[in-house]
């Protein structure tokens, strides 16, 4: 007979008596293990260097994988173990060049620039780093156990309570609140996601005709997801900085750099007014991770939002504002980002559906390999027989258990080796992180116009942050405007063409009010200030 308890003992034993790759003194050595090892080295790497995201070491990393493990079942946990220390090493690295250059290494780490790069100006960089990595290790910690305890039981909720049109929805809300908060002003944060909206459907849709091409065959492809997310947040970021850094030297004829000045500890003072923070934001990032479609940067925002607006009302006079190099700032964004990548697996193995762009190659990876079919079948505890899919998913938890030690220990080393980062300077980092930037999207696409649709996002970029446009809300918009019009096609389908299947279901329809409450509430603001 076989239990609960069987199975995750399986699942370890898999990934600590896996395929070996060497023997040590006489005692092998787990492929599984080092590639994790491996996997999370490569994460943290990648994380830390602007233009280089999770994704798209992922992206090259695949096929390679693939071709040196095969395509047998033996090779999927390495080759998914490497895949979750990436994921994993890139969330926590992603904070580095945000908090030392203002620049977001991955594009969730975008809300932790608000308050890390003040704190580096003050001088407070290494601090800033070890604050970003607490969080974000213990929000990780706290979204693994979850996936463990709550995995099949919230997959079957989920999918019990939101239907498509109930998804539908979701997604409109999702868009409503990201331009309602994002930027301060609901007007702003409309035109961002409008843009980002127009930018998802050139070229694509299931008409006959590619849409709003203007016959350009270059346009008709549509805009590949780096070129514009890497354009708009990394190399719209690195011209504006590279005007600033033009105008500080037009003003001061000189650029002093920024040096490390007072106590960088984290006192347990420091942790015991941190940690209200972490635990709300690594709530809502793990409630974020489990709904399927929405993603690791909606949860950063929303962490972000939901502790600005407690801090507002429990802050000392003495504290920095947020978005002025408060520290729970940095806190409240890195535990929500991070506490996305476990819960994020519940979609992925109960449903099949990934909610970010990391966990679609973990898909690929099993569809690729064979042997393990995300969905529902994943966790059925079949007492009779072994489910071997059962034993590949407890397999997956604990490759991730062995991530987040590796977080714990290396990633901290690695956060405060990197405050040496700071000492370059921005003149010299700032054309390389151009160069690295136009490099990873031009590896990932092969075609010369990506360089040229990346420079033009870059320039939409810059000129949003000339006019006070947060772009955060442009990257989310042409993130999810595929998934939204997909859906829309689907729900209308399935509802029997019915025109209103988003107000004639309660759920739906009060996603859809919310949706229009968020906007309103947020316009009226500014007039009540004044």
């Amino acid at each position: 007979m076989m239990g609960t308890l069987d199975y995750i003992w399986m699942g370890v034993l898999a990934v600590f008596q896996g395929p070996e790759l060497f023997s040590l003194f006489g005692l092998p050595v787990s492929a599984t293990l080092l590639m994790i090892l491996a996997g999370f080295l490569v994460g943290i790497a990648v994380g830390a260097t602007p233009g280089l995201a999770g994704p798209i070491a992922m992206a090259i990393a695949l096929p390679i994988l693939i071709s040196v493990f095969g395509y047998t079942p033996d090779a999927l946990l390495p080759v998914m173990g490497f895949l979750i220390g990436v994921m994993k090493g890139a969330t926590i690295g992603g904070a580095v060049p945000a908090i030392l250059f203002n620049t977001p290494g991955t594009p969730d780490a975008f809300m932790t620039t608000l308050d890390g790069y003040p704190m580096t100006k003050r001088g407070k960089a290494q601090k800033a780093l070890r604050v970003a990595h607490f969080s974000s290790a213990s929000g990780d910690t706290f979204s693994d156990i979850v996936l463990f305890v709550c995995a099949p039981f919230l997959a079957i909720m989920v999918e019990a309570y939101l239907d498509l049109p109930e998804k539908t929805a979701l997604l409109i809300l999702s868009l409503s609140f990201i331009a309602a908060v994002i930027g301060g002003s609901a007007a702003k944060g409309l035109i961002s996601t409008g843009l980002g909206l127009l930018a998802a459907y050139v070229g694509t849709g299931e008409d006959f005709y590619p849409r709003l091409s203007l016959d350009s065959p270059m346009l008709a492809q549509g805009f590949p997801i780096t070129t514009a997310v890497l354009g708009v947040l990394i190399i719209g970021a690195v011209l504006k900085e590279l005007e600033d850094l033009w105008r500080t030297k037009q003003a001061r004829g000189t650029i002093a750099p920024h040096r490390d000045t007072g106590d960088q500890r984290l006192h347990w003072a420091d942790i015991r007014r941190l940690l209200p923070v972490i635990g709300r934001s690594a709530l809502i990032g793990t409630c974020i991770g489990a709904l399927p479609g929405i993603g690791s940067t909606l949860a950063a925002t929303l962490g972000y939002s939901v502790g600005r607006s407690h801090y507002a009302r429990t802050k000392r006079p003495d504290a920095p504002e947020f978005g002025k190099g408060a520290a729970e700032g940095i806190a409240a964004t890195e535990a929500a980002n991070s506490s996305v990548s476990g819960a994020n697996l519940i979609p992925v193995l109960s449903l099949g559906i990934p909610g970010n762009a990391a966990a679609v190659f973990l898909i690929l990876a099993a569809e690729s390999i064979g042997g393990f079919n995300p969905g529902p079948s994943v966790f059925r505890f079949t007492a009779d027989a072994v489910n071997p899919e059962l034993v590949i998913a407890f397999g997956l938890f604990t490759a991730m258990m062995i991530a987040n030690v590796l977080n714990w220990t290396i990633g901290g080393l690695f956060m405060r080796s990197m405050g040496i980062m700071i000492h370059i300077p921005k003149h010299i980092l700032l054309p390389c992180v151009l160069l690295l930037t136009l490099t990873a999207i031009y590896v990932q696409e092969t075609r010369m116009e990506v360089i040229w649709f990346a420079l033009g996002f870059g320039v939409l970029g810059y000129l949003m942050r000339v006019v006070a446009i947060s772009p955060l809300p442009f990257v989310i918009a042409f993130i999810l405007g595929g998934k939204l019009e997909e859906t829309t096609r689907q729900a209308f389908a399935a509802t029997g063409s019915d025109p209103w299947f988003l107000i004639n279901r309660p759920v739906a329809a009060a996603f859809i009010l919310l949706s229009v409450l968020v906007i309103l509430y947020s316009a009226r603001k500014p007039k009540a200030k004044s």
